[in-house]
This record gives structure tokens, C-alpha cells and sequence, in this order.
């Protein structure tokens, strides 16, 4: 009682030097009334004779009432504050374990004048994810680590609904946006964040030590500044200095409801204290963990009102042209190593034949002779060969006996580095010889010109409706030793998008949506050589033969 009577003096003290103070500085705000009667009570949620401090949840609602007052200023005395023009609120204590909390609230008058009062609570919570705190900042006391955005990947942010569900969980995953590149351009001021974990005998604090905030342009609208650009803490107020780190069950629809990549999210979510965010600036502190590793960090915050962002961070620092593609497809459900000598494997292959050239003008006729195609020494050789006026080659195709949908698909391969080779590395659509071409959908994870040896193209086609015509859209990556060495030339193809890599590097990127054939439809994989037409333009006058090697064909799903 001697406490509160401290208490309530020092508050007198202060209440009159601020009431003074606004009297002689300000004349236009009418009479200055200080709040009176100031009560708190509060409900344990889950009280009961077995469980005198509640349920575990930590969860309790406080109620708080006064005579002249506007609103209610909370701090719970747990690091946490919030405001209530009601008086009434609910706040979850989230340290495990029976613990005793001092609350303070001040009714707050005209002017800004206080009065207060307090009550301490005891309140029990069950609710612990050490995996998680271990993940984030290591195991003993004292242990810290940093993590930073994984801008060495594409995708590490996105957004989608809240909790709109259109029947497929797209409340769940980035399923409004999704296309950010790897050290992306618009982004790359944020790219020297630091966002530091540290366990202390507590529990874990949080700490931005370098970079700045980004501010997406719907934020930006809000707060007024020009959005989709970074700031330091004039703008972002909150981004600095050390903070606590609560966990608590997930309660979002997203992590109750939903999954990512058809894995279900954790269901343990952490908030950061006084405004803390990890450098994406939304006016929200809260995260839900959808995955978190020794390395990586996936997780999924909502920007009130607005939608919910979803993000991803690591423990290693990336460095720019080193690039970590992170695929959502793990399991690997076809290959073909051509370890065993001799013709390719008649269960996984088969031949386009003959000549013409397909359309393109193309100068070789393709057979299955082991001339032109043969497994041998671990790996595939398709060889172009001159033959007198002409040349053979070989169109190795799985059609009929390998088609997939969606999944990551790989291929490992060196170039040939003859002028008016056209090697390719591609996929058609199962439905090929019904529908034709290009209504099937064609896919080249790899092309490279006949005049060009140092360059790699990702290009899509399919059938332009409007104009029934051939529709396409690809992008090129340098490469400058694709003749020399092997490369990973891989396809990312979900419901949402396919991605083509050189290296996990991203070439090109196409939205997916149910008017493509890539949406609904199986593809098979083709492997060629082709000599002149199109692209691989005029043949170098004195070649003889030359060959793309691959080491392994992967498709992952």
C-alpha cells in the first residue's frame, strides 16, 4: 500500500507542473479536466479451482473505467503497451511459467493530463517453442545470431490476402504477388539490414543493428511518404534500439487453416516489443513462423487492412553472384544418370527421326544411331555430324513414356561451341499430336544460338487466342563458359509461375494462369542438336562434328 501512495503523490506532482504548463502555453483548448475514480480489474482467462492462474493461454482481459477521460494508456509490465479508448483489452502474457505482472493504466484527460493506477496479476503460461528460440538465436544464454534477407533467391517476398479464401487456401501464400528476383533492383536498399537474436536468462531480445526500412508504396500512401523506397528511423521511428521477443500459438487463419508449398505452417508465431519489425515497414510486429531452420526463416506478416506479406530471411550472409535458389519442390520422383554405356534407356526415351527441320529451316536429318547419341563415360553425347552436303544429329525425346506436371526439372549439361549448332534442352505438351503445336505449350529451358556460344535463352510459347498465332515470351542470361563447362539449366513450374535457371540464377520468369497450357496440362522433355535454321544460323564452313554432353537429366516434385 506505501507503493501506491508513492505512487499516487509523484503522479499529483506531475499532473500539476503539466497542467501549468499547458495553461500558459495554450489557451485554445478549453478547460483542462484531470481524469478521476481510476479503476482496473481484470479476468484470467481460464480461472477456475483446478487452475487458479488460468488455462495457460496467458491470456487476460482487463477492463479500466474513470470520471473526464478519453482514452486508456496500458503497459503491462511486460515490455508490451497498447492504448484503449474503452478501457477495456485483452493482452496475452506469453513468459512460460507462473509469473507476476505489475499493470499500469492511465486514464488520460484534455490536454494529455494522467491519472493512474495499478494492480499486479498472476498469471500462468504454457505456450513454449525452444526449437524455434534455438533456431533463431542459439541454445545458451548469451548466444546471439544474425539474420539477413535472402536476397540471393527469388521470391524472398510476396504477398496475398488475409483471409479471403476463394476455395484454395490463397490466404495461406503469396498468392496476390510473388515475382521479386534475386538482389532485386527496387529492393536492394534493404539488403544490409541486420537483424540480430539474442537469448538472455529472459528470454530473447531483438535488435536491427545496420541497414534501413523499406516501405512498400500501399504503407507509404498511409503514412505519407513515397513508398516502394527505404528510410531510416525519422521516417521509421521504431526501428531501432534492443527489444523483447514474445512467442505465442499462432491464431491466424493462415496457420490454422492453410499451408505453404502444401506443408502446414509451425503454429507458433513471435511478436516484437515497442514497434520492432525485421526491415519491412507495415505498422505491425507480429510474425507467424511458417517455417524456420538453422538457416532459413519463412514467415508471414499482415499489414492491417491491407494484406499479408510473406518473407523470407537467413542466417548466411548472401553475396551478390552467389545465388541460392531456393525450389518448393524436394522430392525427386524421375531421373536418368546415364551411368550405364550404351544406347540411352529405351524405358525413359525415344527418337524424333527423319529430316526437314520442323518449320525452322533446320540443315540436319536426326537419327538413333550411336554415332549421333550414345551414354558413355556417365554421360549423354548427342553429336551433330557432317556428312558430306548435309548432317545427322539426334532429337532424344520422352515422349509417351516420361510426362510430368509442375516440379522442378533439371538438366546438367555442356554446350557445343561450333558455329550453327543449335543445342536445345525443352518440353512440349503431352497433348502434342491432337492439338499441334502451339497450342500444346512449348517450354525451352535451354537454347543457345548458332552465333552466340555465350549466351543462354528461357523462352515460353503457346497459342495466342485472339489472333490464333504463336504466342512467347523469354529472356537471356549471359554465360560465358557454357561451351567449356557444365551448367544446372533448370525450369521451377508451380500453378503460379515457371521460373527458368542457369546456375539458380533466374532467366526469365512467367505468371502461370488457367488460360496457358502450362496450367493443367503434363509436358515431356525433348534433347537436340540442331544445325543451321532459325537460330542456329549459317554453319562455320569447316566443321566437322561437335556435341552437348549431359550428365544427368532430375525432375523433383
Amino acid at each position: 500500500m506505501m507503493n501506491n501512495i508513492k505512487y499516487y503523490i509523484g503522479l499529483v506532482l506531475a499532473v500539476a507542473v503539466l497542467f501549468t504548463s499547458c495553461q500558459e502555453d495554450d489557451t485554445s483548448i478549453g478547460d483542462i479536466v484531470t481524469p478521476t475514480n481510476v479503476t482496473i480489474s481484470a479476468e484470467i482467462v481460464g480461472v477456475d479451482a483446478d487452475n487458479p492462474y488460468g488455462d495457460g493461454s496467458g491470456v487476460v482481459n482487463f477492463t479500466s473505467t474513470a470520471d473526464n477521460e478519453i482514452t486508456y494508456q496500458f503497459n503491462f509490465g511486460d515490455g508490451k503497451t497498447d492504448v484503449a479508448p474503452s478501457g477495456e483489452i485483452e493482452h496475452r502474457f506469453t513468459t512460460t511459467g507462473i509469473n507476476t505482472y505489475t499493470v499500469v493504466v492511465n486514464a488520460v484527460g484534455t490536454g494529455g493530463v494522467k491519472s493512474s493506477t495499478a494492480m499486479e496479476v498472476e498469471v500462468y503460461s504454457s505456450f513454449s517453442d525452444v526449437e524455434a528460440e534455438d533456431f533463431l538465436s542459439g541454445e545458451l544464454v548469451g548466444d546471439s545470431k544474425t539474420w539477413y534477407w535472402a536476397a540471393d533467391i527469388p521470391l524472398h517476398v510476396g504477398l496475398g490476402p488475409i483471409e479471403d479464401d476463394y476455395g484454395n487456401g490463397e490466404f495461406a501464400y503469396e498468392a496476390w504477388w510473388g515475382s521479386i528476383l534475386a538482389w532485386d533492383e527496387e529492393k536492394y536498399c534493404m539488403y544490409s539490414d541486420e537483424f540480430v537474436f539474442t537469448r538472455t536468462e529472459e528470454g530473447l531480445t531483438f535488435e536491427q543493428t545496420a541497414g534501413l526500412a523499406f516501405i512498400p508504396g500501399a504503407y507509404g500512401d498511409e503514412i505519407g511518404v513515397t513508398g516502394d523506397t527505404c528510410y531510416d528511423e525519422t521516417v521509421a521511428t521504431t526501428m531501432y534500439g534492443v527489444k523483447t521477443v514474445s512467442f505465442l500459438p499462432s491464431t491466424s487463419k493462415a496457420a490454422l487453416e492453410g499451408s505453404y508449398n502444401d506443408e502446414a505452417y509451425r503454429g507458433t508465431a513471435f511478436e516484437i516489443s515497442d514497434g520492432g519489425f525485421m526491415g519491412w515497414y507495415v505498422g505491425a510486429s507480429s510474425y507467424d513462423i511458417i517455417s524456420v531452420t538453422e538457416n532459413t526463416l519463412r514467415v508471414r506478416i499482415i499489414q492491417p487492412g491491407f494484406g499479408a506479406w510473406y518473407q523470407v530471411f537467413t542466417s548466411s550472409k548472401p553475396v551478390e553472384g552467389e545465388v541460392d535458389f531456393e525450389s518448393e519442390f524436394n522430392d525427386l520422383v524421375w531421373s536418368d544418370e546415364f551411368d550405364t554405356d550404351g544406347a540411352p534407356d529405351a524405358t525413359n526415351w525415344t527418337y524424333d527421326t527423319g529430316a526437314g527441320g520442323w518449320g525452322n529451316q533446320e540443315l540436319q536429318t536426326y537419327t538413333d544411331d550411336a554415332s549421333n547419341v550414345i551414354v558413355e563415360d556417365g554421360v549423354l553425347k548427342i553429336t551433330a555430324i557432317k556428312d558430306g552436303d548435309t548432317y545427322t544429329s539426334t532429337r532424344l525425346k520422352s515422349q509417351g513414356l516420361q510426362s510430368f506436371k509442375y516440379g522442378r526439372v533439371e538438366a546438367y549439361a555442356k554446350l557445343p561451341a561450333s558455329q550453327g549448332t543449335w543445342p536445345a534442352i525443352w518440353m512440349l505438351g503431352s497433348n502434342f499430336d491432337t492439338v499441334g503445336w502451339p497450342s500444346c505449350g512449348e517450354i525451352d529451358i535451354m537454347e543457345q544460338t548458332g552465333a552466340d556460344k555465350e549466351t543462354s535463352l528461357g523462352t515460353f510459347h503457346w497459342l495466342d487466342v485472339s489472333s490464333s498465332t504463336n504466342a512467347s515470351y523469354g529472356e537471356t542470361l549471359a554465360v560465358s563458359d557454357m561451351t567449356s563447362e557444365f551448367h544446372l539449366y533448370t525450369l521451377e513450374w508451380s500453378e503460379e509461375h515457371l521460373i527458368i535457371l542457369v546456375d539458380n540464377v533466374e532467366v526469365v520468369t512467367l505468371t502461370n494462369s488457367d488460360d496457358l497450357p502450362f496450367y493443367d496440362k503434363n509436358f515431356f522433355m525433348i534433347l537436340n542438336v540442331a544445325m543451321g535454321g532459325s537460330l542456329g544460323g549459317d554453319v562455320d564452313p569447316d566443321f566437322t562434328q561437335d556435341s552437348m554432353e549431359i550428365d544427368y537429366v532430375r525432375v523433383y516434385q
